[in-house]
Order: C-alpha cells, then sequence, then structure tokens
C-alpha cells in the first residue's frame, strides 16, 4: 500500500522521509524490510498504544520475518522521566539490540520523545524510528529530532537531537483516539497557520470539521503541518534561530504543564491552545497585534473543543510568582533574559527577546481574573 503521502527532510546524510497514509502500520514490516534490511528492532510503547496498536504492527513484523522485542512503559505525561528513559534503556541492552539495530517508537509524542532519546543514548547512538499514533506526535513531535524527558525543573529540559531514519504515520490510528487527546492533537495544527501561513489557518476555519471527521482533508492537514516543520528544521536544525517559532505558545503552555503536574488535568496540546491564546493576547496588550485577532484564534480552538484561558483549567493554578518560575526556565532562555514568540497578527509570529518579565507577570494577572 503505498503512502497518501510523502514528505521528504533534506538534512543531508540525515535525511529521511515521512509516510503519511491509512493503515501503514499493516504494511510496517514489508517497509521496514525494503529499507532496514537484516536489522532488529526494538519497539518501545506505552500501555494504552500497546493495547490498540501493537498487535498489527507485530503482525506485519512476523508476516516480514523481522526479529523484535518489546518495551511497554505506562502512558501519561509522566512517562518522560529519568525512572522510565532507564527502562527503556535498560530494556534494550537487556534484548542485546546492537548499535546498528533500530528502535521503534511506537505511541504519542511521550513515547517518541523518550524513545528517540533512548535511541540517542543508547550504545552511545543507535537509529530509530518513529510510528506517532496520536495527531499531536504526527504533525510535530515525531518530525524534527527533537527527543527528551522532562525534569522537576520543567518541560522538555534533558534530551537531545537525534533525527529518526523514518516517521510512518498511519492515519488509522488517529480513529482510536478519545476526543480529547484528538483534539489537544489539533491545537498543534494551528499553530503552524498562526506562525507563518496565514491562508492555512483561513483553510482550516473551512475544514475543521472534516478533520475532525476523518475526511481527506484529515491527511492533507497532516501533510501540511509535516511540509512546514521540515522546512523550518531543515533551515534551522539545532534551533539556533527561526525553529524556536515553533515554539508559539509554548512558554505559557509549559508553565501551566508544571504547575498542574504534568498530569491529566493538561494535556499538552491544551496547554498550547491557552499558550497561544495567551501569546496573541500579549501581543496585543503590548500594541504589536490587532486585538480581534486574538478572538478569532480563541473562537476557533474553542469551537475545536480546547481550553483556551486559564480558568478553563480544572483546580487551582499557582501564583503568577510560581508560574513566573516556571517561565524562567524554558529552554528559550538566554542570560536570565526572557524570550517569547509574540505575534502581529495571525500568521505573522516572530522572536522577542529581553521581554520584561514584569509585563509578563502583570498580564497573568489579568488573566487569572477572566
Amino acid at each position: 500500500m503505498a503512502a497518501d503521502h510523502t514528505v521528504h527532510v533534506a538534512l543531508g546524510e540525515r535525511a529521511y522521509d515521512i509516510l503519511i497514509g491509512d493503515r501503514l502500520l499493516d504494511e510496517a514490516g514489508a517497509i521496514l524490510a525494503t529499507r532496514f534490511s537484516g536489522r532488529r528492532f526494538g519497539i518501545i510503547t506505552d500501555e494504552n498504544v500497546a493495547a490498540a496498536q501493537l498487535p498489527r504492527l507485530v503482525a506485519s513484523l512476523d508476516t516480514a520475518g523481522l526479529d523484535y522485542s518489546t518495551i511497554i512503559l505506562p502512558a501519561g505525561e509522566s512517562t518522560k522521566s529519568y525512572a522510565h528513559l532507564q527502562s527503556a534503556v535498560e530494556g534494550l541492552l537487556t534484548a542485546r539490540l546492537e548499535r546498528g539495530d533500530l528502535v521503534i517508537a511506537l505511541g504519542g509524542g511521550v513515547i517518541g520523545d523518550l524513545a528517540g532519546f533512548a535511541a540517542a543514548i543508547t550504545r552511545r547512538g543507535m537509529d530509530f524510528v518513529q510510528m506517532p499514533t496520536s495527531l499531536l506526535a504526527q504533525v510535530d513531535s515525531s518530525v524534527g529530532g527533537k527527543t527528551g524527558i522532562n525534569s522537576p525543573h520543567g518541560k522538555n529540559l534533558v534530551g537531545a537531537f537525534h533525527q529518526p531514519k523514518l516517521v510512518l504515520a498511519d492515519l488509522s490510528t488517529l480513529d482510536t483516539l478519545p476526543a480529547r487527546q484528538f483534539a489537544a492533537g489539533y491545537a498543534e495544527v494551528v499553530k503552524y497557520g498562526l506562525i507563518d501561513d496565514e491562508a492555512f489557518f483561513f483553510w482550516l476555519e473551512e475544514n475543521r470539521a472534516e478533520i475532525f471527521a476523518g475526511g481527506p482533508a484529515r491527511g492533507e492537514a497532516i501533510a501540511r503541518c509535516c511540509k512546514a516543520k521540515a522546512r523550518v528544521v531543515i533551515e534551522d536544525e539545532k534551533e539556533l534561530g527561526v525553529r524556536a517559532l515553533l515554539n508559539l505558545g509554548h512558554t505559557f503552555g509549559h508553565a501551566l504543564e508544571k504547575d498542574t503536574g504534568y498530569s491529566n488535568r493538561l494535556l499538552h496540546g491544551e496547554g498550547v491552545s491557552i499558550g497561544m491564546v495567551l501569546a496573541h493576547g500579549f501581543s496585543a496588550k503590548l500594541g504589536m497585534a490587532p486585538s480581534q485577532d486574538t478572538g478569532r484564534v480563541e473562537a476557533h480552538l474553542r469551537a475545536a473543543g480546547l481550553p483556551t484561558q486559564l480558568s478553563h483549567i480544572g483546580g487551582e493554578i499557582g501564583a503568577t510568582d510560581t508560574l513566573m518560575a516556571a517561565i524562567g526556565q524554558d529552554k528559550k532562555v538566554s542570560r536570565g533574559a526572557l524570550t517569547f514568540i509574540l505575534t502581529r497578527g495571525i500568521g505573522q509570529a516572530f522572536i522577542e527577546k529581553n521581554v520584561d518579565p514584569a509585563a509578563v507577570a502583570g498580564f497573568l494577572e489579568t488573566a487569572r481574573k477572566v
């Protein structure tokens, strides 16, 4: 079965393809046997994905006569930890997988990040394949080589840049996602329109219902997101410049995730949704963007079933000082100075350095009252 869409990430000797199509997991064994002849595979997944998708993958590997071992971890953001990273690495070593073998990351963003990091450090570097099973992972975290785990100090603060050898995005895996998880992934889809593609955002306004229903627009949206991310990654692989734009909404969002304990209270995409509205609102407060764009962004995200305000998070939110402390640990901080991704309007995001912490704190205080 041929992929419906193929996106090539042109990184020289580290180049790879993103294959996007329906029921590709059922063809995974044949694809891997063709592209990686003679290798053994270590599958890292979580309990939920193991129940829903692992049987399809192992059946295809068995049909292709491939040798594999499986490591199943708990589901959830808390799995991106030192303890579970150790479990993954030790599992690969116990299986006697060699440096020339491949790790398969079968799951959403958590598994993709953790398994990719395990591959980066096991035997000083193993190759790996991303098989993302969530919308968020298919459009964002599986592409670009960012791998890692969380620290008590903040989100994604421990990790490495380690590009996959292949990304295999099976659209049919999205049919088993809970509605909340799919909506959370959609926040990352919207992000690509808000960064630098106003026309894509308008297209999403017209096609959101079909994307959620699983029509042809779903595959088209995923392919457009992957092409957008590939373009940025090719230009700035190690996030020294324009790649930081992909963090639109993430500075606020990561602080909120930390404050809620990386728990089911706030999924990553939900934090990004609130964060993107806050980024537009903060930009408008600074006189950089039209306030009506904040309303338009918020309306679209809310129509998709996403939270858009701090008050939409269940339970108590930490004090503004607590949120500011988390923001101060953001990866974009340079010599203690805050860097935010702000905007001049829909599709006009930019990097703003040396942002005044007092202005951010004052804005958050106001946002807490909405």
